[in-house]
């Protein structure tokens, strides 16, 4: 189920911006609204999926997983964060 569109954008435009998304819309068989929403949300999550996604290379990835299974045991420190996180935090 789409939730409803309730929400408004506004956007001052120069009289070319306004052209050239006229003609991307009418090119695509879309309204205004429609061309201009899509464009938002798929530069939206393009530029999330860049900030918060990690790729890394098959080279990095050995390297990494490799780093991981050797990694050193627990020091003090991290012992007692875990005990520490251990008494404060409730699993279910």
């Amino acid at each position: 189920m789409t939730s409803p569109k309730t929400e408004r954008l506004e956007a001052r435009l120069t009289i070319e911006q306004r052209a050239l998304i006229e003609h991307a819309a009418a090119v695509e068989g879309r309204s205004i609204s429609e061309f201009v929403v899509g464009a938002a949300q798929a530069a939206a999550r393009e530029v999330i999926e860049k900030h918060e996604i990690i790729r890394l290379t098959e080279s990095q990835s050995r390297s990494l997983v490799e780093s991981l299974l050797a990694s050193p045991p627990p020091n003090g420190a991290l012992r007692r964060a875990k005990a520490a996180h251990d008494s404060d935090v409730l699993s279910q």
